[in-house]
């Protein structure tokens, strides 16, 4: 199995959908590095980074999944750096 780092940047302007951006998150906790959020108050959202190293389908399903949700926009930028990890997988 392959994995790839990538970033997913994360804009919600619907707080409504914070909720399921975090379970979304929260399934795939395993496979991230790092998050980060910031609360932008005086605009009325919050911005998410998250660092990811999970399998290219991982990433695309987690990205979409949340992209799909109201009020809620993401883009993810993709490493080169590719690990081929070998049997079961580390964040099984």
């Amino acid at each position: 199995m392959d994995t790839r780092v990538a970033v997913i940047s994360i804009i919600v302007e619907q707080m409504e959908s914070a909720t399921v951006v975090n379970q979304l998150l929260h399934e795939v906790g395993s496979y991230i590095i790092g998050r980060m959020g910031i609360p932008y108050r005086a605009k009325g959202i919050n911005i998410i980074s998250v660092v990811i190293d999970a399998p290219q389908d991982v990433i695309s399903a987690l990205s979409g999944k949340i992209g799909r949700l109201p009020g809620v926009s993401t883009k993810t930028a993709y490493s080169n750096v590719i690990t081929t990890v070998e049997g079961e997988s580390e964040h099984a």
